[in-house]
């Protein structure tokens, strides 16, 4: 498992970082950039668990886990023959979001415009998840233009911008307190 006795070690002082294969490439990799947003996008949910309704705390909690397996399997490039089996998001994974998604969103009335961000501070961060979401989501395909990535990463983090959309008007009073988009409003 992880162990971490000396936090700063020198090696990346010169623009380079190790992959978990340790191979070394430069910080600015579509590869360090992929996992660097996913990194950035479980900190906001740090953020978002400390003021949504405790009946989210779980899923986000589970789904800072996720993003950690994520990260690693971004951090592993494909390799046909390795010497260990890395770790990889799983179908069960992207399962677990679509049924999450589900089971919210049967509570939610249709929408008939688009949803402005805000409402409550935790949609609000919830929003603010899911562009961080998209934006990994970019990178991660980027990534896969030029190397093989694991499909389900990227289903993955597909559902996952969509599960926060849901959250964020399950949030809002399941919708009630939706900033609706009133198109031309200002014109």
């Amino acid at each position: 498992m992880v162990k971490l006795n000396k936090i700063y070690t020198r090696a990346g002082d010169k623009g380079k970082t190790g992959l978990v294969s340790g191979k070394r490439v430069f910080k600015d990799n579509i590869r360090i950039k992929a996992y660097g947003t996913v990194d950035e996008l479980n900190s906001i949910l740090g953020i978002l668990n400390t003021s949504a309704k405790s009946s989210l705390k779980k899923i986000i909690s589970e789904i800072q886990n996720d993003l950690f397996d994520l990260g690693a399997d971004l951090a592993t490039p494909v390799e046909k023959k390795s010497k260990y089996k890395p770790l990889r998001v799983t179908s069960k994974q992207v399962t677990r979001i679509e049924k999450t998604i589900d089971k919210y969103n049967a509570k939610l009335a249709p929408l008939n415009s688009f949803v402005l961000p805000g409402g409550s501070q935790s949609a609000a961060f919830l929003h603010n998840a899911r562009t961080v979401t998209r934006r990994a989501e970019t990178q991660i395909v980027a990534l896969a233009k030029k190397e093989e990535v694991n499909e389900e990463a990227i289903k993955y983090i597909n559902r996952l911008s969509d599960l926060f959309f849901v959250l964020s008007r399950v949030e809002n009073n399941n919708g009630k307190k939706d900033i609706l988009w009133k198109p031309g409003k200002n014109v």
